[in-house]
This record gives structure tokens, C-alpha cells and sequence, in this order.
């Protein structure tokens, strides 16, 4: 495939520069995972949890990239330079959705406070068969989308990733629960759209995160708590041309045991032309980043992009 470009304002195409976050080295590891696992499931969560105030202080004294970022990204938020108590928060809750993950996905439901706010939306669509583009965010636990589907039996949900991604993700699935199968379409195949259709032909839910661009991929750049950020422009086109419904879903980590889901509809492709669909995506990934930004101030220690969100667009626009 060749590197798609974004069209700028001067009608000149640039492409989208590589994201920060690419290059940032993985902080865990499998014997790091499954040893945490063991601890969590043994112990218990409120033991598993005390470990977590210890990886918060790690990062907000040891990891002076992680927390610019944090500081930069709760500073829009707030409109204040954040506090360190308020750094240490940020941290505490990235860690706790990381996890909470090992209980989620050994379907240990019952430890949660999981309340569920548009479901109505999902529902009526795997009732009726029909599939759909599930886009979340790095932002609280798209983990948590596991528990909507143990009420609704007929849910099935695969995720649309790089082949790299995909790896990473496998390979902390085997870590945490080898049972715990994650149906994943790696991106970059010659078969990546046929799989992709086929699943939707059968009414699966694909999920997507929308919020951070990879390697060629372009972005469009767009209005996000103060200043212009690139939101990666593929999830969208791919819904485009294949015209099927989008919904967000966004699964917020409120504090102790409990989590607020919410779904929204964002867009419907299904009558995109290619003459208008290029306007229609970008109205789309325009409401995507409002609806991020509102959640983000509805519960600002969400956010788990800990690199220069901005930095793409202030080079892009420097350019």
C-alpha cells in the first residue's frame, strides 16, 4: 500500500508525520505481566491495587516524558498548571485500568460497578444482525466492553489493528489469560479488507482506537482543548468505503470498582459517495475529537496518551 497524504489548506498534500509514541520503548514484559497477574488473582484486587501507588511514583519521578505530557495535557484541561497531587492522580488511574484488565478479562465481572449508558444503540444492532465500527480512544478501559457482552450473548467483537499492534496485543493476552482469545484483523495484509468485510457481513462489532496515528497513515488536523491535534484520517476512510455505521464507545474509569460506559453514534457512511466522501469523514473525525474532548473534561484522568498529542500538528503546521 502506498502512504496516503493529507490535503492542506494550501491544496498542497503532505504526509502525516510519524507520531511520538511509535518510538517509545514498551515498559512491561510477559514475566512482568504474568507475575502481576499471579499476585492480582491470588491476593485479591485491593492487594493487587496497593502495587499501583508505587508504579504511580515511579512514573511521576522517573519518567520525565510521561509527565510533561501529563502536566501539558491536564493543563489544557484545567486551565491551571496542574498540581502534583493531581500528576500523582493521572498516573494512579492509567495504572488501575491496566490492572483491572486482568480481571476483566479472566470475566471477573463481579468485582465491578459497571454502569452502561446508550447500550440501546448496540443492542438493536447485533438484534438485527447488522455490523458496525466500534471506535474508542486511549482513554479509560475499552477492556471494559467485555462486560456488555456477557449480557448480550450474541455480541462478538473484533479489533482492527496493525500487525505490530496485533503482536503486542497477543502477546499480553497469553500473559494475563491464554483463554482469553481477542478476534484481531491485522491491518497491512493482502486479505486485511476481505476478513474485514466478513465479519461485518456477520454482524460483528469491529473495533477500532482512532485517537493516534501509526507509521504512513494521514491525519487530519482539527480544534482538541485549545490547540490543533492530528487525528489519524484511515479508521474513517475505511468506514467510508465500506459505508457502515459508527459508534463510539468510551469506557470511563470513575474511581474504586467503578466504570461508566458510553455509547454514541457518530456517523453513517451509508450513503457516501466518492464524491462526498472525503467532506464526510472529516466532519466525522471532527465530532469524534469534540466528543473525546468532552469526556476528557467529564473525567480528565482518563487520557492515557502520555506523549506530545499536539506535537504532529505544530510540525505539520510549521511545515
Amino acid at each position: 500500500m502506498t502512504p496516503e497524504r493529507t490535503p492542506t489548506g494550501d491544496g498542497v498534500d503532505t504526509p502525516a508525520p510519524e507520531a511520538d509514541w511509535t518510538h517509545r520503548p514498551e515498559r512491561s514484559n510477559q514475566a512482568m505481566l504474568r507475575l502481576m497477574t499471579w499476585i492480582s488473582l491470588r491476593l485479591g484486587r485491593r492487594a493487587g491495587r496497593v502495587v499501583l501507588v508505587g508504579t504511580a511514583i515511579y512514573f511521576l519521578l522517573f519518567a520525565p516524558s510521561a509527565r510533561r505530557a501529563s502536566r501539558d495535557y491536564l493543563a489544557r484541561v484545567f486551565g491551571r498548571p496542574p498540581s502534583a497531587a493531581e500528576l500523582f492522580r493521572h498516573f494512579f488511574g492509567f495504572a488501575a485500568t491496566i490492572h483491572d484488565r486482568i480481571y476483566l478479562l479472566n470475566e471477573r465481572f463481579d468485582l465491578f460497578d459497571i454502569r452502561v449508558h446508550g447500550a440501546e444503540l448496540v443492542t438493536d444492532l447485533v438484534a438485527r444482525g447488522e455490523g458496525v465500527f466500534l471506535i474508542g480512544a486511549h482513554i479509560g478501559s475499552f477492556e471494559v466492553i467485555r462486560a456488555v457482552g456477557r449480557q448480550q450473548p450474541g455480541m462478538r467483537v473484533a479489533m482492527l489493528m496493525y500487525e505490530e499492534n496485533a503482536r503486542k496485543i497477543n502477546a499480553a493476552l497469553a500473559a494475563i489469560n491464554p483463554a482469553a482469545q481477542q478476534d484481531i484483523i491485522p491491518l497491512g495484509r493482502i486479505d486485511s479488507m476481505l476478513r474485514l468485510r466478513e465479519r461485518l457481513d456477520d454482524g460483528a462489532l469491529v473495533g477500532m482506537l482512532a485517537d493516534r496515528s501509526v507509521g504512513p497513515d494521514s491525519v487530519e488536523p482539527v480544534d482538541f482543548l485549545g490547540a490543533r491535534a492530528g487525528f489519524p484520517a484511515g479508521p474513517w476512510r475505511i468506514a467510508a468505503m465500506l459505508k457502515r455505521p459508527v459508534i463510539l464507545m468510551v469506557g470511563l474509569y470513575r474511581g474504586g470498582n467503578r466504570y461508566d460506559i458510553h455509547f454514541e453514534r457518530l456517523a453513517d457512511f451509508g450513503d457516501a459517495t466518492r464524491a462526498n466522501r472525503g467532506a464526510a469523514q472529516r466532519d466525522a473525525i471532527a465530532r469524534y475529537a469534540a466528543r473525546l474532548e468532552h469526556y476528557a473534561r467529564l473525567a480528565p484522568y482518563n487520557w492515557f496518551n502520555f506523549f506530545d498529542f499536539w506535537q504532529a500538528a505544530k510540525r505539520r503546521d510549521a511545515a
